[in-house]
């Protein structure tokens, strides 16, 4: 591995560390509302909101779906494309591509 092959690397890493710090933030600040709530404003969890569920269930399940949509869209933002180029008998990356 050359240098250029393990700045880029060392380049790749430091933006999906930094894409996890700012999801994670995000998530956190949402997940810290419903412990908020849950803790100064335990009434306000019994009211009742979609389908009948009451602002617990609903949040709960809110959380849920929210850090499944984050963890696809980090899935997307940090995927990168690797063109490999078939060399006999073994695949090996395209080195016209990597130097891009």
């Amino acid at each position: 591995m050359d240098q250029n092959q393990a700045h880029e690397g060392n380049s790749s890493e430091h933006r999906k560390s930094n894409i996890g710090v700012v999801m994670t933030i995000f998530y956190a600040i949402i997940y810290g509302g419903f412990v908020f709530l849950s803790v100064f404003y335990p009434s306000l969890m019994s009211l009742r909101t979609v389908f009948g569920l009451n602002l617990a269930i609903t949040y709960g399940l809110g959380l849920i779906i929210i850090a499944i949509i984050l963890a696809m869209v980090y899935n997307q933002m940090v995927r990168t494309r690797t063109v490999v180029k078939k060399t006999g008998s073994t695949l090996k990356p395209d080195q016209s591509e990597l130097e891009k």
